[in-house]
């Protein structure tokens, strides 16, 4: 699957998007599906399932795009000369990815934050970053370090600070069975290794003590 962004209105290069579905792998993805449904039983020319495999393969394109974004690119869309050196903070981003190992989804939160040294990126650039990261067979701890690191390399800040907060449903739905339960990672360079800096982030995305 590609991901065609195109500028709108407003120049966001993110404002229109395309999705295309290559015919190849979706014929190749729908017609390994037809044959899981039949291994377990299933019928897939009964009415509920007859168009189930098409749907499927478009679904797994659609929730693995991340692969054909550069999230680097992405906020070097959006990249402004800027005197300012406090903290940038985008809490509460909502996060889907599927684990790489059950192929099930995760879901959360993901709080982001920088201090800039010279240079500011467009706010929902950030979140477009986590997005990228995230619409790839994921596991939670290298997504927190990719989308860290990401900043990291491209900004140039005098520190990244990335949380993510998150309900696995491999965890959920077989397992362990725990309905309840939040895998909580974090990532930090720079300024966000000192304590008083972190313990200042972690306050504002309203969590009482830093992550370990």
């Amino acid at each position: 699957m590609k991901m065609r962004e195109e500028s709108g209105r407003n120049g966001d290069p993110g404002y229109l998007r395309n999705e295309e579905y290559g015919t190849l792998a979706t014929q190749r993805i729908a017609g390994h599906y037809r044959a899981i449904l039949e291994a377990l039983g299933e019928n897939p020319e009964r009415e509920g399932l007859k168009k189930t495999p098409e749907r499927v393969a478009k679904a797994l394109q659609f929730l693995t795009h991340g692969t054909d974004l550069d999230p680097a690119a992405i906020l070097r869309s959006a990249m402004f000369r800027e005197d300012y050196r406090q903290m940038v903070i985008v809490k509460d981003i909502e996060l889907y990815s599927l684990c790489e190992h059950h192929v099930l989804p995760f879901f959360g939160k993901c709080h982001v934050a920088y201090i800039p040294n010279g240079h500011i990126v467009g706010l929902s650039k950030l979140p477009r970053v986590v997005d990228a990261f995230a619409r790839r067979l994921q596991v939670q701890e290298r997504l927190t370090v990719e989308i860290r690191d990401c900043i990291e390399e491209t900004v140039r800040p005098l520190g990244v600070a990335v949380v993510i907060e998150a309900q696995h449903m491999c965890m959920v739905m077989r397992g362990i069975q725990k309905q309840h339960s939040i895998a909580t990672t974090s990532a930090f360079t720079g300024e966000f290794n000192v304590e008083k800096t972190r313990g200042e982030f972690m306050r504002l995305i309203g969590r009482a003590a830093p992550v370990g």
